[in-house]
């Protein structure tokens, strides 16, 4: 394997995801019962062979270098590496980082003490499988100073959304835009439209230059995508590798070509709905492509039932930990330690960890961040009117319960403000505190961010 060094980008606030956003950066939110969202992009690149990971953070990160310090930390007898490096005052006085682009350009010293000679410089926050040697393998074949990850997707869905990529017949990319309303369509493929990943491969001696360029330009926005990329296009070799082609060893052909820009609560939403089927794009079972994460030693999952009372769970994803007593749950996807209690049900939900559910209480498509409590005999996502004055509504009717929350039968939500640590095993402490949240401060009231988990 050629020696490349893999900048992973997970300092986004991902603000149209809020509320799940509120206490953590979008590549540690949560996802598909035991993982977060940022474990797809650093399996991706632990099962290609690529073990010298830099990972930059910004945003509300306290919980992201928690998981990577547990769940990902190769010890010391190996080479191998995830580092985590949080965004922080430099001494020529630079700070936050300004873009996308900008966060690598603050980091060229880690770029020139490691002296790789290919950098990768992906995303972390969108979920997918991928084999990057096949990438790196086109990268090199053609000579590139840059190749983008490319998909072919549906214009409609794609409009103000992705960078939009023209390229020629050898795949070399002559045209890329940002968020264009009217994309441009593929040749011969009306319905289609090229758009970029957001993950690219760089010689590093051209990235340093054409970074080195951009810093210095005062009206750039030091992104990727808008600034950087089209700069280099007029005068590197810069090219498209079409991800619809990449074979993720033990997927099969319908498998191919997955992605979810999951950086809205209906995305995220569809994205984890995705993995419950019976015959699901997104297989979790893989073996030869195992999606690692930071695991806890959780007892079994247990199903309570009796002759009156059956604890079921259909078309679900359970993790852990779970305990389903008496009470009904479909087409769902459940954390680690939750507790459904008798006669509840729960249909087309998330719920994450350390969430309870009350007697005979009814959930439909709901999101509960973790340690959420709905009290007994609640009623959840079947009148939209009366859920809006309660909650945090997406525009397609998904209710987005905050972490920490407590969900009374009637009357004002109330935010717990003494919780687990992040990371601990603990059910919810339950401590006298509380602070009421509505629709409108769902997304922004934080308790006490101090003892909030992420």
């Amino acid at each position: 394997m050629i020696d490349t060094l893999v900048m992973i980008l997970a300092g986004g606030k991902g603000e149209r995801l809020h509320p799940l956003t509120r206490d953590r950066a979008k590549p540690a939110v949560p996802f598909g019962a035991q993982y977060r969202i940022i474990d797809f992009a650093l399996s991706n690149f632990i099962n290609s062979g690529f073990f010298r990971i830099k990972v930059l953070t910004q945003y509300l990160s306290n919980s992201l270098l928690i998981h990577l310090a547990r769940g990902f930390n190769f010890g010391s007898m190996t080479e191998h590496y995830v580092d985590a490096i949080p965004a922080r005052q430099g001494v020529d006085g630079s700070g936050w980082y300004r873009g996308t682009a900008d966060a690598i350009y603050q980091n060229l010293g880690i770029l020139q003490d490691e002296a790789p000679k290919q950098v990768a410089v992906f995303g972390g926050d969108h979920i997918y499988k991928m084999d990057v040697r096949q990438m790196m393998a086109f990268h090199l074949e053609r000579e590139a100073a840059c190749t983008v990850a490319t998909l072919p997707y549906d214009r409609e869905e794609a409009a103000g959304k992705f960078g939009i990529i023209q390229i020629d017949a050898r795949q070399r990319i002559i045209g890329f835009e940002e968020k264009l309303a009217d994309p441009k369509p593929i040749p011969g493929m009306p319905d289609k439209t090229l758009v970029s990943m957001g993950n690219y491969l760089f010689d590093p001696h051209r990235l340093e230059e054409v970074l080195r360029d951009d810093a210095g330009d005062v009206s750039s926005e030091h992104d990727f995508g808008r600034n950087v990329i089209p700069r280099m296009i007029g005068g590197h070799p810069v090219y498209a590798y079409n991800f619809a082609d990449n074979v993720v060893p033990g997927e099969r052909e319908r498998e191919r070509g997955y992605w979810r820009d999951v950086g809205a609560v209906e995305a995220y939403f569809e994205a984890n709905m995705d993995l419950r089927g019976i015959d699901p794009m997104l297989n979790l079972y893989n073996y030869e492509w195992p999606i690692r994460s930071a695991f806890l030693p959780y007892p079994p999952v247990k199903f309570v039932f009796d002759d009156e009372r059956r604890g079921t769970a259909v078309q679900s994803i359970i993790a852990n930990g779970t305990i389903i007593s008496g009470s009904l749950v479909r087409n769902s996807v459940v954390f680690h330690n939750v507790f459904v209690h008798s006669y509840a049900e729960v249909d087309e939900c998330i719920l994450m960890q350390g969430c309870s559910v009350g007697r005979n209480a009814r959930l439909r498509r709901v999101i509960c961040d973790k340690y959420v409590t709905i009290e007994g005999g609640t009623v959840i996502g079947e009148d939209r009117r009366a859920d809006g004055e309660r909650f945090f509504v997406a525009p397609d009717g998904i209710v987005v319960i905050p972490k920490g929350a407590i969900v009374p039968c009637k009357g004002p939500v109330m935010q717990s403000v003494v919780l687990p640590p992040p990371g601990s095993m603990r059910p919810r402490l339950h401590a006298p505190g509380a602070v009421v949240i509505t629709p409108e401060s769902a997304p922004r009231q934080s308790g006490d961010r101090r003892r909030v988990p992420q």
